[in-house]
């Protein structure tokens, strides 16, 4: 039984036997006492696995998947045309420096031809800056993988200019930085900076692809990465830097071969605007302020005109601190400049600011028997607000700086009561709330005197209304100054002269046309005519007669008067003239006041009555509204209709009377 057993198990032993080497393993090694080791290092595989099946696959990279893509033609030729390029640069040729070449001439065209409209502008100020520092020329291709030559851009960490300084590295090279100026966006002095900062590099490693990464990333990370790995050249330390830095060398490159050979690729066509250097002056401004909009519109200039001359001025004004600043100015200014006095033109060009508020007088506490009553009335008036929150509903074309300018408050307020980013821009329909100081007495608001367009030219012909005394003091001097806090108030008052005469006491018929007449031709009196100034506007989407009138020194009363507008709402597409109307113009305004105040002449004592509907206009708040109808507030507007916030649309119906 036992040898049947053994004949029917034995196939089955020597099977297994002759298995036993196909095992994954072999056998640990005894010691030489007999045991067994337990080092799993010493664990070897009988049979190696294959690396191709045991690893998985890394997914290739952009820049490798571009290369493949790439036709071998072309990359041939962008290969040769990188290695003859006569430059002291890095020019290595390899996969990523193909996929930015790629990137600037196919799929972002638009992007490279922007570059190239601007070149002529800024090359040759960076090649006599590098020229004077003894640099490589091709170092100006630095400001385009920067800023794109962009004097204002701002990246997302701070970094400002064409060469993109931080705060405390521009602080480093002594460009000056305030609430006012920042010469980090000065074309010349960041220029200059820049220079100096990439000799001082240079001279640190004195290997131009390690300068470009310390440009990048900071000398001392790529001094301290050059420590802890013992590398000495960019490629070796290539693995070891972030991906912004790895990639800042091939697109230094491709950015130079393509503005080196963008003819070849199609890049130059006849739409596009070069821009060139114009021939400009300086203007010294030490211990005065200038309102910038004021000097461009005493030389016929576009309000913008002297902020894109002077990018790193951050407001439309330079205050009385400032000392010994170089104002660029274009040379056509200077003829102006020596036909009139220097003194005169900066202070007519000074920045006028309202007066102070009055203090308003504490109550003192006695102890008599009214302090009580006094006390309370105190402690009243100082729970009182002091400002006043206005919701704004922002229109399409609107920036930061057109809203705060609206409201009289300053940028930053703005920021920092809605939350928003510097440098993000503003979307339509977003509801910014704003805080409007309150008018404690709107009886007596502080009034200034608007000041005429420009200063007349001694060549300048006087007109046959500016050659009447009456006449040239209505245009200098007003009879009826616009306050400073409102000027829809101001707008009112003078587009609605009737009301004003029907409230006075009767006079006889004839004086009062000749009131009406003077009236009216003292509102429609304008600066003196000027040729070279456009006599006709055609409304944009975004505008208000309120900015257009600022910009080109006259009153929201007379844009009223020119065009015979009943309100300040204005419509796309519209045509508003921008000067005197002619006399038969003057005369038919003229003759409709005078029979409309012959009209009223029969009832002097009667009051207009005031609507009971407002019709809400673009641009219109709760607030704005309130002071168009004496006796009403934002809360009663509230309750008559019935609103839950301070929001309201162009369009809608308001009842202002209960």
């Amino acid at each position: 039984m036992k040898k049947s057993l053994l004949r029917v198990a034995a196939p089955f032993l020597l099977l297994a036997f002759t298995a036993r080497p196909s095992a994954a393993q072999v056998q640990p090694e005894l010691n030489p006492d007999g045991t067994r080791t337990n080092d799993s290092t010493r664990v070897q595989l009988t049979v190696p696995l294959d690396s191709l099946v045991a690893e998985p696959t890394s997914a290739a990279d952009s820049a490798r998947l571009v290369w493949l893509q790439t036709p071998p033609e072309l990359r041939d030729l962008v290969g040769d045309r990188v290695g003859c390029l006569d430059t002291d640069m890095p020019h290595v040729f390899n996969g990523t420096v193909m996929s930015f070449v790629n990137y600037f001439t196919l799929r972002n065209r638009g992007y490279t031809q922007r570059i190239l409209e601007r070149q002529n502008l800024y090359f040759p100020l960076f090649e006599k800056y590098l020229a004077k520092y003894h640099l490589p020329q091709d170092l100006k291709y630095l400001a385009v993988v920067e800023s794109a030559l962009l004097p204002t851009a701002r990246s997302r960490v701070g970094a400002v200019g064409l060469w993109q300084f931080m705060g405390p590295t521009g602080r480093d090279m002594r460009l000056l930085q305030n609430e006012y100026i920042d010469e980090r966006m000065n074309p010349e002095k960041s220029t200059e900076a820049a220079c100096k900062y990439l000799r001082d590099l240079y001279r640190m490693f004195g290997d131009w692809e390690l300068v470009l990464a310390a440009y990048n990333w900071g000398g001392g990370n790529v001094q301290r990465a050059m420590k802890r790995t013992g590398k000495k050249t960019f490629w070796d330390l290539y693995p070891q830097l972030p991906k912004e830095t790895r990639n800042y060398v091939p697109t230094f490159t491709a950015a130079m071969y393509t503005l080196q050979h963008a003819k070849e690729h199609g890049l130059h066509n006849d739409s596009l605007r070069y821009l060139y250097p114009e021939a400009t002056d300086t203007l010294l401004i030490s211990g005065r302020s200038l309102d910038l909009r004021k000097l461009s519109a005493q030389f016929g200039l576009d309000s913008a005109a002297l902020g894109r001359y002077n990018p790193e001025i951050r407001k439309t004004y330079l205050p009385e601190t400032i000392q010994n600043y170089k104002l660029t100015v274009p040379a056509c200014v200077r003829t102006e400049m020596a036909m009139l006095d220097r003194n005169t033109v900066l202070d007519f060009c000074k920045v006028v600011l309202p007066p102070p508020r009055p203090i308003t007088p504490l109550v003192p506490a006695l102890p008599a028997a009214d302090s009580a009553a006094a006390l309370a009335a105190a402690e009243k008036a100082a729970e009182q607000p002091r400002y006043r929150r206005v919701r704004h509903s922002v229109k399409r074309g609107e920036s930061i700086a057109d809203v705060a300018e609206r409201y009289e408050v300053s940028q930053a307020q703005l920021r920092r009561w809605n939350k928003l980013a510097r440098g993000k821009a503003l979307v339509p329909k977003q509801q910014l709330v704003v805080f409007v100081p309150v008018e404690e007495t709107p009886a007596v608001a502080a009034r200034k005197a608007p000041v005429p367009a420009r200063l007349p030219l001694p060549t300048d012909k006087p007109s046959k209304e500016a050659a009447s005394p009456a006449v040239a003091a209505a245009t200098t001097r007003p009879a009826k100054p616009a306050p400073v806090a409102d000027d829809e108030d101001s707008t009112e008052a003078a587009a609605e002269p009737q009301k004003a005469v029907a409230a006075a006491p009767a006079r006889p018929a004839r004086s009062r046309e000749r009131e009406v007449a003077a009236e009216a031709k003292a509102n429609s009196a304008a600066p003196a005519d000027d040729d070279s100034l456009p006599t006709e506007y055609i409304v944009r989407r975004g505008d208000n007669l309120t900015r257009l009138a600022r910009e080109r020194g006259v009153t929201v009363a007379q844009l009223m008067a020119w065009n015979s507008l009943e309100s300040e709402a204005v419509v796309p597409g519209q045509k508003l003239l921008l000067h005197t109307p002619t006399e038969a113009e003057a005369a038919a305004a003229i003759k409709a006041a005078a029979r409309r105040v012959a009209a009223t002449a029969a009832r002097p004592t009667d009051v207009l009555p005031a609507p009971k509907v407002h019709l809400v206009q673009p641009g219109d708040t709760l607030y704005n509204i309130s002071r168009r109808y004496q006796g009403v507030t934002v809360e009663q507007l509230r309750k008559l209709n019935h609103l839950k916030s301070d929001e309201v649309k162009p369009g809608q119906k308001l009842l202002v009377q209960g």
